[in-house]
């Protein structure tokens, strides 16, 4: 079931939740009717009230005083207003004030008619809200001020402006109301109730009215007018004026001032409480109880005056009456208007409670000494009732209201704020109504209620909160939450803000389970305190004020990196609790790695590893598997526990940076103060990280080399002694190979001479020599090279840990025996080489030494590979002994490569047949040779390719090797000629025997990746280069006899139009050299396509010298008679025409034309030639 459908009236409907007394809008009012709850405070009040107030009528008193009191939410503005509708029996929408309140007693019908009673005579109420209706200027006159202006203005003048209020009232006397407003109206034009406000500024329109109407003289109305005095008004005179009113009414009438807010408009003010002792006191003692004033106030009328009581004896005696609203009330108003449920409801939800009595028992158990907040629900009655709210909401809340009107509040009265308990309850529902019957409302949901009258600095706090969680800077919504929870609770003194509170009053159902709710919280805080938003003192947290925030901020945001406190915690570790360097073991002292996290502390040495985890290790990394697996083989990892070492520190050293930052000195003294407490704090910080980080170490996890380990006794330095013990134990495990140490380097060469003696199986550190003979035979068998440093590294580290001096006597021990070789810088190395001692411990050298387990060449591998390369080298001559064997196979073997690299360079620049046959040959030579610094690996080398240079050298000899010989050079003319012809492909396509063997050429050169060459078809090349060289020859003097004839008629051209002219011998001159070297051109070119792209540039060149001969031998033209011009027109130059002649034999080639698309491509050319020949002139002529 949903909680928004559990209530006997929605819970969506507008509830007005803070009664003003200024709204009168019938709506307003007939609701705020209908809802009244009378509880049974309330009626205790109203049977006070009226008993009071009736008594009155028969008795007349001048102690017409009513002062009502409450905190801010209680219902004493709702009850103001009540008893105004009340006295007044105001009718709303045709039901008097009074009837609709006869339901609400009809248990009580005594009581009813006392209030039937005191409403039958005429009563007017004036009901308003001082805080609103009072002048800002808050002098002695103040509330004298106030009441006048609500009087008049209640009998229809201008109480805004007492001087034209006392005029109105003057002229109402004289019974001049109507005529004074129509003649204004004549005058100004406008009607005087609208333009009275701006009184001021229309004298000239109301001046000469009062003359008229008063029958005033000129200088009387102006000197009134302007009159700054007539604003005055004393209290005799204004208490004259309401008992004139009064006097005028029926001996049982009642005018009522009804007063909300008074006790914050007065305050503490001594002279405006002295002017409303005064007011109170006059009109009691001249109106005998036919004018009340009845006013509210936050505090009782004692607590406003108790510091000068004696002073205002009087104005308690006027306020007989006194009625106080508590708290109990306003929890039965809300249960009964908002929170009342439905009857299937109340049954579902006393079910919900029995089922679960037990949980919410143990969910709000406060820790605090008040006895009505520690408990939660008293029964499933009370659980019905407040559902979904818990009863200590009510009580808090309402100190929440009274703490921020003390210290929260941004300067206004909270009254003319728009929350109110009333509407705080029904918007927090309102957010959680969609829940069914197990929700709850957590007690920040509240905030939204107070937050519009909270100080700026305080909601920017939270409105900073929670925009860094709406953009995801590190905060989450729930932290939000948690922050308007702990600014709600920061000056409750009754539920202190530590962790178990907070999550009782954040919890939002019934089934939630406050373990997990507890780590979110503290997630929460965690955060909020990161991000500066509270402060922590001891196991509370706090809401942080400004100036706290402030320097908390400035702190919070001094950069201490991560890395900076994991090291600060390394020192602490290894320099105070843990300062063992090196660990003794028997005769051993094993130096260990000591880190903390990723940082390590000294110089690595690679060997064991002592690591603590802190909390800024990521939990995934603290597994248990990984952890295991990680300490396998030469670590202890110590999983520090869960203690707050790591905040104190990190608080400690943000603090003491902050400080080294700042000039203190130079600060204001509050900040000094903060300062230095701050300091202090760190101090403790530093010692309580000291104490922690000891406990974290004595509650740790220990894994080490693979195992969980349980050391229980102890403290923290002997916990981790016997971590390490373990780990040497277990990591070393072959240290006690070595039986006898060596002392120097002396000892080492004893052993490589021979100097030790023993029987055999009794050699010292025998079994150490059978490992380190292993491992160089295992080394050998994966084919890895060795080195002295390789050597060392292995045996000093785990599971060895022998001295170097120890390894290197070992290694002596098998170069004595034969079993390794030692080579330095590539060359073996004697046993009796006087630097052997160094090559085998000395860190400079070892890198350079080598040493592996020796091997000899067999004679069945001599005999094989030496018949082996008799064959391959085709030589007979092949050396016996192994290192002639050596040198002959590098020689011969890198002769044969540098051969293959000179074939394989001759490819570049050129498309030869089988470069893929000659780089294998190469690779191979490289393959063989790479073995070269081993005797052994050499010769298997070889072994093992014999069959890949065989097939290689085969493949060679049978095509490519001839090739390079004796067929590379044809190779070239032919590939060179087939090139030469490519522009003359569509001629020589004409003649049938050239075009095959043209394309048999190509055929034959063309080398393809993947197929075949052919080299026994190479010899064809040369007939087939004569083929097409007698017909590609025979066409190009075909071609250069019809290219010469158009020069012979070119020239003709040219000398026919000059005639022997000597005026243009220079262009005849000119011409006959360009055609010269165009013959010339002629007798050189080899290209058919060439000789045919000559014939259109010396066709043009003879056109454009004709043209050029023809101007200079034109004779001048007769000038032309003038002919008179026409007005606007112009004559037009006569443009001469130029014809072009061409020889139909330059124009239409001689061709061979055998299909209809030769003829169309033919036809085309042409086409396109002789529009290319027009651009140049305006008519073509073909001789």
């Amino acid at each position: 079931m949903l909680i928004q459908d559990m209530f006997a009236d929605d819970i969506n409907r507008k509830i007005n939740g803070v009664i003003k007394v200024d709204q009168a809008a019938d709506d307003v009012i007939e609701q705020e009717l209908n809802e009244y709850v009378i509880t049974r405070e309330l009626k205790k009040h109203f049977i006070t009230f009226f008993n009071y107030y009736g008594d009155a009528f028969d008795q007349p008193t001048a102690d017409m005083g009513v002062w009502i009191s409450g905190f801010f939410g209680s219902g004493k503005s709702h009850f103001l207003k009540m008893l105004s509708y009340l006295l007044e029996n105001k009718e709303v929408k045709g039901i008097r004030s009074v009837e609709r309140f006869r339901k609400k007693f009809v248990d009580d019908p005594a009581t009813f008619m006392l209030i039937d009673r005191a409403t039958k005579g005429p009563t007017e109420t004036i009901l308003f809200n001082i805080d609103i209706e009072g002048f800002s200027n808050k002098d002695k006159t103040a509330v004298l001020r106030v009441f006048a202006k609500m009087f008049y203005s209640h009998l229809g003048f201008y109480g805004e402006n007492l001087k034209v209020a006392m005029m109105e009232r003057y002229i109402d006397q004289q019974g001049k109301t109507e005529e004074f407003r129509r003649i204004f109206e004549e005058k100004r034009g406008k009607p005087w109730l609208e333009m009275r406000r701006v009184f001021a500024f229309n004298g000239k329109f109301i001046i000469p009215t009062l003359m008229e109407v008063l029958d005033m003289s000129e200088e009387d109305a102006r000197s009134w007018f302007n009159d700054k005095t007539a604003t005055e008004i004393s209290i005799a005179q204004l208490v004259e004026d309401m008992k004139a009113y009064v006097d005028t009414k029926p001996a049982n009438f009642r005018l009522l001032f009804m007063i909300d807010e008074v006790g914050q408009y007065v305050g503490t003010d001594t002279d405006m409480l002295l002017n409303l002792q005064s007011l109170t006191e006059k009109i009691g003692s001249e109106c005998e109880g036919k004018i009340w004033v009845i006013c509210t106030g936050q505090e009782a009328i004692d607590e406003i005056i108790k510091v000068r009581a004696d002073e205002f004896s009087r104005i308690q005696a006027r306020f007989k009456t006194r009625l106080s609203l508590s708290s109990s009330s306003v929890d039965e108003v809300i249960q009964k208007r908002i929170l009342k449920k439905k009857p299937e409801v109340a049954k579902k939800l006393e079910e919900v409670y029995e089922q679960n009595a037990s949980v919410l028992r143990n969910l709000f158990t406060f820790k605090t000494d008040i006895v009505d907040i520690k408990k939660g629900y008293a029964g499933p009655l009370e659980f019905t009732e407040n559902f979904p709210f818990v009863p200590y909401q009510f009580i808090i809340m309402q100190k929440v209201f009274a703490e921020i009107r003390k210290h929260g509040n941004s300067g206004k009265h909270l009254s003319g704020g728009e929350r109110s308990m009333l509407s705080g309850f029904q918007e927090a529902a309102q957010k959680i109504q969609e829940k069914d019957e197990y929700a709850l409302v957590p007690f920040f949901r509240f905030y939204d209620t107070v937050h519009t009258f909270l100080d700026g600095s305080i909601r920017r706090v939270i409105e900073r909160c929670q925009k860094a969680a709406d953009n995801g800077d590190g905060i989450e919504q729930q932290d939000v939450d948690v922050l308007k929870l702990l600014y709600l609770i920061r000056y409750i003194d009754d539920i202190p803000s530590n962790l178990d509170n907070i999550v009782i009053l954040m919890a939002d159902d019934i089934r939630v389970d406050k373990i997990i709710m507890r780590e979110a919280v503290r997630g929460c805080l965690d955060r909020l305190m990161s991000q500066n938003y509270i402060g922590r003192t001891g196991d509370t947290y706090n809401f942080l004020t400004d100036e706290e925030q402030d320097i908390q901020r400035e702190i919070r945001d001094t950069n201490v990196d991560t890395a900076s406190i994991v090291e600060r915690i390394a020192q602490m570790i290894y320099g105070d609790i843990f300062t063992t360097k090196k660990f003794r073991y028997g005769k051993y002292d094993f130096a260990f790695d000591q880190m903390v996290d990723g940082i390590t502390v000294g110089v690595a040495t690679g060997g064991m590893r002592l690591r603590f985890l802190t909390v800024a290790t990521d939990a995934v990394e603290k597994t248990d598997y990984r952890l295991m697996a990680e300490s396998k083989g030469n670590e202890a990892i110590v999983v520090l526990a869960d203690t707050p070492y790591y905040e104190s520190l990190e608080s400690a050293m943000k603090i003491r940076k902050y400080v080294k930052q700042r000039n203190v000195s130079q600060l204001p003294k509050s900040v000094q103060k903060i300062i230095s407490n701050q300091q202090d704090e760190a101090g403790k910080y530093e010692l309580r990280a000291m104490t922690e980080l000891q406990n974290a170490i004595e509650g740790a996890q220990f894994y080490v080399d693979g195992e969980h380990l349980e050391i229980k006794a102890g403290n923290a330095k002997s916990k981790i002694d016997q971590s390490l013990e373990y780990l040497v134990a277990h990591v070393y495990s072959k240290l006690d190979l070595i039986t006898d140490n060596a002392g120097s380097d002396a000892d080492i060469i004893a052993i490589l001479t021979g100097a030790v003696t023993a029987l055999p199986g009794m050699e010292p550190n025998r079994d150490a020599a059978s490992a380190m003979e292993e491992y160089l035979e295992m080394q050998d068998a994966k084919k890895l090279p060795t080195s002295m440093a390789d050597v060392q590294s292995k045996y000093s580290a785990i599971p060895y840990g022998w001295k170097e001096i120890d390894i290197a006597a070992v290694a002596a021990q098998l170069i004595y025996s034969q079993k390794v070789t030692i080579k330095y810088a590539g060359n073996t190395i004697q046993p009796d080489d006087p630097k052997l001692p160094d090559m085998l411990r000395k860190k400079s050298e070892i890198g350079k030494t080598s040493i592996s387990k020796r091997k000899n060449i067999s004679a069945t591998m001599m005999r094989d590979v030496k018949s082996m390369l008799r064959d391959y080298f085709d030589v007979m001559d092949v050396p016996d002994d192994e290192d002639g064997l050596i040198r002959f196979v590098t020689e011969k073997f890198g002769e044969q490569r540098d051969y293959y690299a000179s074939l394989d360079a001759r490819y570049d620049g050129h498309e030869y047949p089988d470069r893929a046959l000659i780089q294998e040959a190469i690779h191979l030579m490289d393959d063989v040779l790479s073995q070269k610094k081993d005797n052994i690996a050499l010769i298997e080398r070889v072994l093992k390719k014999e069959d890949a240079l065989f097939d290689n050298k085969e493949a060679m000899s049978n095509g490519i090797e001839n090739f390079f010989k004796t067929q590379v050079t044809v190779f070239d003319q032919a590939v060179q000629f087939e090139k030469s012809l490519h522009d003359d492909l569509d001629r020589i396509a004409e003649n049938e025997e050239a075009h095959k063997a043209l394309n048999t050429i190509r055929l034959i050169t063309m080398v393809q990746t993947g197929s075949k060459f052919n080299y026994n078809r190479i010899r064809e090349l040369n007939p087939l280069m004569d083929t097409v060289r007698t017909a590609h020859d025979k066409m190009l003097e075909e071609k250069r006899a019809e290219v010469l004839e158009t020069v012979r008629q070119c020239m003709e051209a040219t000398h026919t139009a000059a005639n022997g002219d000597s005026k243009v011998s220079h262009l005849i001159e000119k011409s006959d050299r360009y055609f010269s070297q165009c013959k010339e051109k002629i007798a050189e070119l080899k290209s058919l396509a060439l000789l045919d792209a000559m014939f259109l540039p010396m066709c043009q060149y003879k056109d454009d010298t004709v043209s050029n001969i023809e101007s200079v031998l034109a004779p001048p033209a007769p000038k032309p008679p003038v002919q008179p011009t026409q007005p606007g027109k112009e004559t037009a130059p006569v443009k001469k025409k130029v014809v072009r002649a061409y020889n139909r034999q330059v124009v239409f080639q001689a061709k061979t034309l055998q299909t209809d698309a030769d003829i169309d491509d033919y036809v085309e050319k042409i086409r396109s030639q002789l529009k290319q020949l027009l651009k140049s002139c305006d008519e073509i002529k073909l001789n």
